[in-house]
């Protein structure tokens, strides 16, 4: 018998999402009668503990006798249970600063961490994610910042909401007014995004078609990707293997983008090595027309300069002054304000719970319960009280170097 635990989220504020819902821990255990998931006690689940206890997931307060134990976020050092086996995201393997305490005593208590955002199929790809919900959120929040900067438009918060189709709802009754919207990436996050602008009808056009705009009469929002928006040195057609690998070998024209357009949203992951898309200077420019960021990638001081830190769900928006490179109020005449939360799918909890969850029951679990498995195997960050070979290159980083 496996007997897995859907742990109480630690980290404040807390996240209200959950790996599992009510009745995916349901469907799960009568498929694998080997398995028995229980679930610790929590005020700020999405899910209640009366929802789990409704359909006979038992719920306590402690739940030490787990073998597996499944979060979302990082776990408090204070409270890991050593010997155990956890999942989360664990933030440390681009060697995030503020994670390495975790992480040290992760290995010190012999803990096996397992990190979702390193389980991936043969070829690399990752298999499960919140990103599409960062994105639809992330959508949404620059719309509102953008609105509550013009006063052209007038939205709820995501969050008002009790779910995602509610939220759809109202889009039905929301006219979107003139304005030009240009999102960079093309992968999930980027799809939510998609989503959300296609539902809102607002119509989307060629990257020809954007630049070559004469008159604006409607809403209208350009997709880029990395080859839109980067060209490499020597003037070499572009290839997005390269510019993955070697991304400091690239120049970022994102000039021609900046000049027209009002709303930017940014749903590309940063590579330290890779160019800006464009320097404080340049937003100073008279060219430079963007008066609202949705820095969904939340990457600080990177890809976007103006992201100085990340914001949150009760606060989502602040501005930036480029000429004095300083945080302001938000929404001031003389500042580009900036939405940078971190953790936009709690947002919609529910929702995001619930298609998290659906890949953690076909995808995840099986694996978990298998003897042996290559995918949980590559996700394996620490196991008896060492790094493992794929990351021992974080030996520095846990060492305090």
């Amino acid at each position: 018998m496996k007997k897995i635990a859907i742990i109480r989220e630690g980290k404040n504020p807390p996240d209200s999402r959950t790996p599992l819902a009510p009745a995916q821990c349901r469907d799960l255990q009568n498929k694998n009668p080997e398995l028995e998931i229980i679930v610790q006690s929590s005020p700020s689940r999405c899910f209640s503990d009366d929802e789990y206890a409704e359909i006979n997931i038992p719920v306590a307060p402690e739940v030490q006798d787990a073998d597996i134990l499944l979060g979302v976020k990082e776990v408090p050092v204070e409270n890991l249970i050593p010997g155990k086996t956890y999942l989360f995201f664990s933030h440390t393997i681009k060697k995030q600063p503020y994670n390495r305490k975790l992480l040290q005593e992760i290995i010190r208590k012999k803990i096996r961490l397992i990190d979702y955002e390193c389980l991936t199929d043969e070829k690399g790809i990752r298999v499960i994610a919140f990103g599409k919900w960062a994105g639809v959120v992330g959508a949404h929040n620059g719309l509102y910042a953008w609105g509550r900067k013009t006063g052209k438009l007038d939205l709820k918060r995501a969050f008002q909401y009790p779910d995602y189709a509610a939220m759809k709802n109202d889009y039905l009754k929301t006219e979107i007014p003139q304005l030009r919207i240009l999102l960079s990436g093309d992968g999930r996050v980027a799809g939510g995004a998609v989503e959300v602008l296609d539902f809102l009808k607002i119509k989307r056009l060629t990257p020809d078609e954007y630049l070559n705009i004469s008159t604006l009469s409607e809403p209208v929002y350009v997709q880029l990707s990395p080859k839109d928006i980067y060209r490499e040195q020597k003037g070499k057609p572009f290839d997005l293997k390269e510019f993955f690998g070697q991304p400091q070998n690239f120049i970022c024209d994102f000039k021609k983008w900046y000049a027209c357009t009002d709303l930017f949203i940014n749903a590309i992951f940063w590579d330290p090595r890779t160019p800006r898309y464009f320097s404080f200077e340049e937003m100073n420019s008279p060219d430079f027309t963007i008066k609202t960021i949705a820095d969904i990638s939340c990457d600080i001081n990177g890809s976007v300069p103006a992201t100085i830190r990340a914001s949150t769900i009760e606060s989502p928006v602040y501005g930036f002054d480029p000429h004095v490179q300083i945080e302001t109020a938000p929404y001031l005449p003389h500042s580009i304000d900036i939405m940078a939360v971190d953790n936009l799918p709690n947002e919609l909890p529910r929702d995001a719970s619930e298609s998290f969850g659906e890949i953690m029951a076909d995808n995840i679990i099986p694996e978990l319960l298998q003897p042996s498995s290559a995918m949980i195997e590559r996700a394996t960050i620490a196991k008896d009280g060492k790094l493992t070979s794929r990351f021992e290159y974080l030996s520095d980083y846990v060492n305090g170097k």
